[in-house]
């Protein structure tokens, strides 16, 4: 497996090579034209010298009888061959002796036989060096009599760009390697925290979730470093309400099923006293059907998480379950000494959504307000429709909820220390229903004084027929 360090090294030193690289062509080639230029620059003047110095003073003879005579006091000061060409382009002087016919068709030959400045680089069968040609025309008044040639050898200018290039590309080695020593210490900047939170991520894998990654910078690796921590504290959190849950779950289970194996145990022995025989299997009853209650909810409950849970959705008429809730709970209310009122505000309204699961989510909210409110206290629920969305208001002026404990509640495993909190999951399980229908459900309360929360749901998902 390539680590990052060494593709992020590896990504750094391509883009520092191909910028070297880059910069050491322009460099060179800059210097290569700059001393071919100085060098054609310094012929050319030598040759606009030599040529006026031809005009003014052996403009009286012909080109070639001042060739015939050895008149070379006009170049004769020029370090580089010479040639003289006539119009016709052929070589009639060449000051190494070597006459060449193929100089008049050469480049610059031809350009200054047009009256021109002509450059030619290239090698000529004598020399196994490059040669730089410049030649220029001669004029007698407006006549053009021949052509002046200076063939210099770059012998000496290639020897001096290899060397500078030389330098230059020592001087790009030293960046380069410098370069990757600097790529190598950012790699580990990026890399060493890498590698810690990776630690720190296959600690909590083996289920040490109490380790934490240190947050060096504000970056994402810092930020991935704050997740990590999050989340860290998030399953320990998670995994005390989990316990807490099941320490919880278990009680509950265990006090029911204690009092059924107490009465079959006691019915057993063949009490003939119907009284106490129908009180025992009335407790009985009571007592399977809240274990029932029970494991449904923890059903419910595993379905949610699992995300198998759907709405079935149907036309509900919202007055008619309204009063199918205030029928089912009133004897519960005049049984415990409680006043309890349904109000609805607004015309006839269908809802279409899950009737279960709404009635389900009314009766734990209701089921709650009844369990924290002493006899004499009061619990309602309020619908009001508006032209956006349904409102639910299930009030009560029980014992409330503590502040420390009010964000918590709709958490999922949560109890709070009321000896009346049972499994932690039925507010977690409204919320969810709620979510569902695209609703929102909120809790309000203040000790001793009671609990209000609030549905909403939107107009969106109500059908007015």
């Amino acid at each position: 497996m390539t680590s990052i360090k060494r593709r992020l090294v590896m990504n750094f030193m391509f883009i520092i090579l191909i910028t070297v690289i880059i910069m050491e062509l322009f460099l060179i080639t800059g210097i290569r034209n700059s001393y071919y230029k100085n060098l054609e620059d310094t012929l050319v003047n030598q040759l606009q010298t030599s040529t006026a110095l031809y005009e003014r003073y052996f403009s009286d003879a012909t080109l070639q009888e001042n060739v015939l005579n050895n008149v070379d006091t006009f170049w004769k000061q020029v370090t580089a061959q010479v040639e003289i060409i006539d119009m016709e382009g052929r070589t009639i002087m060449n000051s190494l002796g070597v006459i060449d016919d193929l100089s008049g068709e050469m480049a610059d030959v031809q350009a200054a036989l047009q009256g021109e400045k002509g450059v030619w680089v290239g090698y000529l069968p004598y020399d196994t060096e490059k040669v730089m040609a410049v030649a220029y025309p001669i004029r007698v008044g407006k006549e053009q009599v021949g052509v002046l040639r200076f063939v210099a050898s770059l012998r000496e200018v290639n020897e001096e760009i290899r060397r500078v290039a030389y330098n230059y590309l020592l001087f790009g080695g030293l960046v380069v390697l410098f370069s990757g020593a600097v790529s190598i210490f950012l790699a580990n900047t990026i890399t060493g925290p890498l590698k810690q939170v990776t630690l720190v991520a296959e600690e909590m894998a083996r289920g040490n979730f109490e380790v934490k990654s240190p947050q060096r910078s504000k970056d994402e690796i810092g930020k991935l470093s704050e997740t990590l921590n999050y989340l860290a504290s998030e399953i320990i959190k998670k995994d005390e309400l989990k316990n807490n849950f099941i320490s919880s779950v278990s009680h509950e289970l265990r006090t029911p099923l204690t009092s059924i194996k107490g009465w079959a145990v006691t019915l057993k022995q063949g009490f003939e006293n119907r009284e106490l025989l129908q009180d025992g299997l009335d407790i009985i009853e009571k007592e399977s059907d809240r274990l029932t209650a029970m494991v449904a909810e923890l059903l419910d409950f595993s379905r949610f998480v699992s995300g198998r849970i759907t709405l079935k959705k149907k036309k509900v008429n919202l007055p008619d379950l309204l009063e199918h809730l205030h029928i089912q709970l009133t004897p519960r209310a005049l049984r415990e000494e409680i006043d309890f009122q349904i109000k609805y505000e607004g015309a006839d309204t269908f809802l279409y959504t899950d009737e279960d699961r709404l009635k389900q989510v009314f009766i734990n909210l209701l089921d709650n307000a009844f369990k924290f409110t002493a006899p004499g206290g009061r619990v309602s629920l309020q619908a009001v429709a508006d032209n956006e969305q349904l409102y639910f208001y299930i009030t009560d002026n029980g014992c409330g909820i503590p502040p420390e404990e009010l964000p918590h509640v709709k958490e999922k495993f949560f109890k709070g220390k009321s000896s009346k909190s049972q499994s932690g999951i039925g507010l977690s399980l409204a919320d969810e229903i709620i979510r569902l229908m695209k609703g929102k459900l909120e809790i309000a309360s203040q000790v001793g004084q009671g609990t209000q929360v609030t549905i909403t749901l939107p107009r969106e998902a109500v059908s007015e027929k």
